[in-house]
């Protein structure tokens, strides 16, 4: 198979059609290798990027894959050919073995593997660990997919909130509802596999090829469900509104673990169950998970973390930003970006998590305190653009000596947010002018608030450390110098966005257990080794290897 990368494609041979995009892709192939259509057996499409370094001049990149009607032998001739007219930048050939879940391994009489959390990282890790063999018990503090989106819809209707199911706890967790962006700056031979088990599980095709790859909120519970199908028929066994109260460790080792679980009419069954392998993918959100932890030395330290607000532009201003005349091409789709700069000071700031035509989401996971988040729907149809805008919170900025200490931060300036809001989960919110002058905002302008709860004109800059704010302050222009916009007075600043990454983390060894307890393995973003699906995803996925070596050495 020949894989041929930097195909590049004017808009005018696309109307945003699938149908169109191939036809396009296979007749500029053809011309690249200089064939016939007819002599292209099959055309695959690898990667697809957008180049706007031109703004008047945007078109799609591509990466294609093709097989030739002649096979191997007239893969080889053509390759010859094209390097002696030099021709053959570009293309090369590619083999199709796929990287793949750990094989099955025998379990004989040892405890099966418990896996807490049933996020990005646990639902790969047991999905991995059952196709094994091991038939893993994955527990999950909040709801299956169906039940937890009516408890968002009811917080965001009512401001009744539950504290086990929400938008960051539940099946999928946090990264359910936060658009289901699946691109990573890392690089894993896992992340094909990742991606192909989300299309097995129903989401869209294009995930496979497009350099930006997301789902979306409104598709992913439905993924999510499907996963737990598929972990389940492979053997294991899935619990919801199962919390891990308490974890045995006796010399030096996890024994055993304490579980909750909440039955459908309210009654509470508390089981200890044994267990000599426990996998924490408890999310960043688990603050009674690193509570437990600490009593229980375990070894945990302080991490960088980063904390600020959600900006939001009006999608069309930013599309015009980054694609001039072509905004609004239906091959271009709601247009994203990624900004970030190091000012004097010596402190960053950085967008996170950006939802093109998105919704800042209430977030919120503890009664008393505002937070939030951002999420697209599959299509990106909103008319709003926004996006975290975040300063990092280093441990030296951390008072005294608590590893906890950046949670208990966290945790007051969503308290704080929740003073300034009024009450009720509704948002402090300010316009980027008013914040840039430092004086509170009674009315916003052209860009709408999506806040589900309601939004209280003000100021946001209070709910933050100084530093945080400060340093937003000295970003947002310098940003503006980067993406024409950005600064603009009416983009709208709503707060407080804390939870982007786990302010600890769970301290582990090169063989991925706890450097402290045996039999503890730590995974994922909330134990402090991830940051986005994709990365978590592998992360389980890779501890779930370690595990099943361990299991078939015993």
């Amino acid at each position: 198979m020949l894989e041929v990368s930097g195909i590049r494609i004017p808009l005018s041979a696309l109307d945003g059609s699938d149908a169109r995009e191939l036809a396009a892709c296979r007749r500029a192939l053809a011309r690249k290798l200089r064939v016939g259509e007819k002599d292209l057996a099959a055309v695959t499409r690898r990667r697809r990027s957008i180049d706007a370094r031109r703004r008047g001049d945007v078109q799609l990149t591509f990466t294609l894959r093709a097989e030739l009607t002649g096979g191997a032998a007239a893969e080889r001739a053509l390759l010859a050919r094209l390097a002696k007219r030099r021709a053959e930048k570009n293309v090369r050939v590619v083999d199709e073995r796929t990287y793949g879940f750990p094989a099955r391994v025998a379990r004989r009489d040892a405890a099966r593997p418990v896996v807490v959390g049933a996020g990005c990282a646990g639902l790969f890790c047991a999905l991995s660990l059952a196709r094994a063999g091991l038939e893993p018990l994955l527990v999950e503090r909040g709801d299956d997919a169906a039940r937890r989106g009516e408890a968002v819809a009811r917080h965001n209707e009512t401001g009744e909130l539950d504290p086990e199911s929400n938008i960051q706890f539940g099946v999928g967790g946090a990264g359910t509802f936060s658009d289901g962006k699946l691109q990573t700056g890392t690089k894993s031979p896992a992340h094909r596999l990742i991606l192909e088990t989300f299309v097995a599980a129903g989401a869209q095709r294009e995930i496979l090829w497009d350099a930006k790859p997301h789902v979306g909120s409104d598709v992913l519970p439905r993924v999510v469900t499907d996963i737990v199908r598929q972990i389940e028929e492979a053997g294991g066994e899935v619990r919801c509104r199962c919390r891990m109260t308490d974890v045995d460790v006796t010399g030096g080792e996890v024994r055993g673990v304490t579980l909750s679980t909440t039955r459908d009419d309210g009654t509470v069954v508390e089981e200890r169950v044994s267990a000599d392998c426990l996998v924490l993918c408890c999310g960043h959100s688990a603050r009674d998970v690193f509570e437990l932890l600490r009593e229980r030395g375990v070894p945990m330290e302080r991490k960088t973390f980063a904390m600020g607000v959600r900006i939001e532009h009006l999608q069309a201003s930013v599309d015009r930003a980054l694609y001039g005349e072509a905004a609004g091409h239906p091959a271009l789709g709601a247009a994203p970006y990624s900004l970030s700069c190091h000012l004097p000071s010596g402190r960053s700031a950085f967008s996170f998590c950006m939802c093109p035509g998105g919704y800042v989401v209430s977030a919120a996971s503890e009664p008393g305190g505002v937070c939030t988040n951002g999420m697209s729907l599959s299509d990106r149809a909103g008319a709003n653009a926004n996006s975290g805008l975040l300063a990092n919170v280093f441990p030296e900025d951390l008072p005294g000596d608590d590893v906890l200490a950046g949670v208990e931060l966290q945790r007051a300036c969503e308290r704080a947010a929740f003073a300034a809001g009024g009450g009720a989960y509704v948002a402090p919110t300010q316009l980027v002018g008013d914040f840039l002058a430092g004086v509170p905002s009674s009315a916003g302008g052209d860009v709408v608030p999506t806040y589900p709860r309601g939004v209280a004109w003000g100021n946001v800059g209070p709910c933050l450390p100084d530093y945080v704010a400060q340093t937003l302050r000295e970003a947002i222009p310098v940003l503006g110098r980067k993406l024409r916009g950005f600064d603009a007075t009416d983009a709208v600043l709503t707060g407080v966005e804390t939870r982007s990454s786990s302010p600890v983390r769970v301290t582990r060894g090169d063989d991925g257990q706890s450097v402290g307890v045996r039999g503890l393995w730590p995974v994922g973003e909330g134990a402090g080794y991830a940051g986005g699906i994709m990365s978590a995803a592998t992360d389980g996925i890779l501890a779930a290897e370690k595990i099943v070596a361990a299991y078939a050495a015993r």
